[in-house]
């Protein structure tokens, strides 16, 4: 028996991203999901990371019927299409798509036998495992590829590299249990000086891509996992989260 081909709707859609993300973990006021609702069907969804200037200029040139985005502070919603629905989660994007405990990103980075590491208000916050043994700069140089660049590097002393954490934040801390279970690099988001005395105590490399590059690579994966989803849902990322590979600062 055949069957037609149902619309999708906004809310099938929240209900989705609730169970992905895993919404349930977090606080009411951290789930994210509805924004501004909308009982239009969805055909063409865009991505965006946050409000800027050509939000409105390129939802309307799109044909959008809903937006997710990841920071809607800024939004002004009166200005944009009035039968546009709109999406928004926070955290649990961060915590579920960027520099967390991700498999998605373990699989790209080829990092196998995955462990927990980090813990925020009981949440996992990072993972550590194995990888191939390899240079430190061919590492750096994957890296470039999967993210676009590399805002700080901290190379190491011995260039092979076979154990790597992944972490969403930096401090002094998670340095020192990323190297008490013998990683030899550490990969995050943003740079932070607090954890300079423990990276050169350690001796610990490290490799921070940058928060936007970060959240720039959940969006696509965000992409990835929708339209696995949903064979006829037209999924856009916004052309602002894109950029080229540059270089990036290495330390001493």
């Amino acid at each position: 028996m055949n069957y037609k081909t149902n619309s999708i709707f906004i809310e099938e859609i929240v209900e989705f991203l609730n169970s992905f993300f895993d919404v349930k973990r977090f606080s009411e006021s951290e789930r994210g999901g509805i924004y501004l609702p909308s009982r239009h069907p969805v055909k063409r969804l865009g991505l965006a990371l946050e409000a800027n200037a050509n939000l409105q200029e390129w939802i309307i040139s799109q044909s959008l019927d809903a937006l997710f985005i990841h920071r809607p502070w800024k939004l002004e919603v009166e200005s944009l299409p009035s039968e546009l629905g709109i999406i928004s989660y926070h955290l649990p994007f961060d915590e579920c798509l960027t520099m967390s405990f991700n498999p998605r990103l373990a699989q790209v980075l080829s990092i196998s036998d995955l462990e927990m590491l980090g813990e925020k208000e009981n949440r996992v916050i990072g993972m550590i495992g194995n990888i191939p043994i390899q240079k430190f700069e061919h590492l750096c140089n994957c890296v470039t590829q999967v993210f676009g660049g590399q805002e700080q590097v901290y190379p190491i002393t011995n260039n092979d590299v076979k154990r790597v954490a992944v972490v969403g934040a930096m401090t002094d801390l998670l340095i020192r249990e990323a190297a008490d279970r013998d990683a030899d690099v550490y990969i995050t988001g943003q740079f932070r000086k607090p954890a300079t005395g423990a990276i050169q105590e350690t001796q610990m490399g490290v490799i921070a891509v940058g928060h936007h590059r970060s959240e720039a690579w959940g969006l696509r994966a965000l992409a990835g996992v929708l339209r696995e989803r949903w064979l006829n849902l037209d999924v856009v990322i916004s052309p602002n989260i894109l950029g080229k590979p540059d270089s990036y600062k290495v330390e001493g």
